[in-house]
């Protein structure tokens, strides 16, 4: 057997002896909180209701790993109220009534209120939100809902208007260091920088699996230290290596200037038609981390910016890879980034808009801003024809071809031309119907 596969088994048999780390240091106060300070600093709403056990039904909304399981869990502890969890993954209304029920005892025979939390609140159907309405209402209950979906789009609007929404941010790196430290110090650990920056730096924002993974990495470097008599003693140490073989990703190169060569590296293998240029740099991007948002943004403008009318689809397709990126999320995300890269890259290249836009732009900065043609003036309102608006306007839905000349820009550029059309893929037909118009609809200069 390779001393790889050593590792890697002693280190499942360390992992499976304990109770996950992230449970270990769950936080036991609001101050051991880490992250949050908009909610749970010295003047944070959230601390205020809570340290006053004042706090009415909330719903946390927030990313995976960002606490809020745990702010339901303090919430619960400071309180004298009875606590009672479910998650909306495989509670029915049954289970809901049942608590209700249970809920209502309590608080006649006791004086003692019951808080719910209610887990992925965004998971129970419109009925099931709808049963918990009264006990909400009427004090029976206080919600905690948690979700990780906009419950503007998920929470039925008379459940989300009976509860105070806060939301929770993606803990930053500063932060997700500082759990690293606290995780290492349970563990007994110590671990190279780059690898305690790597690790907070492969999160994105989630405390739990920055300590899922950290555990993994400890026990990584356990097994690798046991395997050498002379460090056995010794507490591990955990290296890059090992917080690499943790998450299963080699760690790349990207500062600052990486962030732009890699991207400008990328816009321009798609506009030079390049497909496995494209999509190794896509993969480069992805694997050092990139923000996937700033991906898909970059997809839409070059969607406009180097493919324009040759290609109508191009932009719906980078629009609906960057609401996938929304919608979605990584990892699963990144087949739709890589759907618009390759269509993009593959895609007939025009920069007729771009360029048409830039040479209008140039115009309206040098020269005089001409007043618009009274023929296209409006002349809607009362006492616009008294002063001349629309007259003589030609509506070119009247004509047999749907187009009639007239003069639609200011005199000072009429004759100016902005918008040339190519002969690539679907700007061609559009440089044909321009030219039935108007002959010199593909002239090319620029008149002086």
């Amino acid at each position: 057997m390779a001393s790889d596969d050593l590792f890697a088994a002693a280190a499942r048999e360390r992992l499976e002896a304990r109770s996950p780390l992230a449970a270990r240091l769950r936080p036991r106060t609001l101050d051991d909180v880490v992250g949050q300070a908009h909610l749970l600093g010295p003047e944070g709403p959230l601390r205020r209701l809570v340290e006053a056990d004042r706090l009415s039904s909330v719903i946390f909304w927030g990313p995976a790993g960002t606490g809020k399981t745990t702010l339901a869990r303090l919430v619960a502890s400071a309180s004298s109220k009875e606590f009672v969890q479910l998650s909306a993954v495989n509670a029915t209304v049954k289970d809901v009534r049942q608590v209700i029920s249970a809920a209502e005892e309590r608080l006649g025979a006791h004086g003692r209120g019951t808080i719910l939390f209610l887990d992925e609140v965004h998971r129970f159907n419109k009925a099931q939100q709808d049963a918990l309405l009264p006990a909400v209402e009427s004090g029976v209950l206080i919600l905690i809902g948690a979700t990780t979906e906009n419950p503007f789009f998920e929470v039925n609007p008379p459940l989300r208007s009976r509860s105070t929404l806060f939301r929770l941010q993606p803990l930053d790196e500063d932060a997700l260091t500082l759990l690293v430290i606290r995780g290492l110090e349970a563990e007994g650990a110590t671990a190279d920088d780059e690898a305690v920056g790597y690790l907070a730096a492969r999160a994105a924002g989630d405390g739990r699996q920055v300590l899922t993974t950290l555990e993994v990495a400890v026990a990584l470097a356990s097994a690798r230290t046991a395997e050498h008599p002379k460090e056995a003693a010794a507490s591990p140490r955990v290296l890059l290596a090992d917080a690499e073989a943790a998450t299963d990703l080699k760690a790349l190169r990207y500062g600052r200037d990486e962030h732009y060569d890699v991207i400008s590296a990328f816009i321009k293998s798609i506009r030079g038609s390049d497909p496995d240029a494209a999509l190794y740099w896509l993969a480069r991007m992805l694997t050092a981390g990139e923000d996937p948002r700033f991906i898909a943004r970059r997809l839409v403008i070059a969607a406009s910016e180097d493919i324009g009318l040759a290609d109508h689809t191009s932009l719906l397709v980078a629009n609906a890879a960057a609401a996938a990126v929304e919608y979605v999320g990584l990892p699963e995300a990144r087949l739709n980034l890589a759907h618009a890269t390759a269509h993009l890259a593959t895609a007939p290249k025009s920069n007729s808009a771009y360029v048409g836009l830039n040479r209008a732009l140039a115009d309206v900065q040098e020269l005089p801003a001409g007043e618009v043609p009274m023929h296209l003036r409006d002349g809607s309102y009362r006492g616009a024809k008294s002063l001349g608006h629309g007259e003589g306007y030609r509506y070119p839905h009247d004509y047999p071809d749907g187009h009639v000349a007239q003069q639609y820009k200011p005199d000072d550029v009429a004759d100016r031309r902005y918008f040339v059309p190519t002969e690539h893929g679907e700007e061609q037909q559009i440089a044909n119907r321009m030219s039935q118009f108007d002959p010199d609809a593909t002239r090319t200069e620029r008149p002086s």
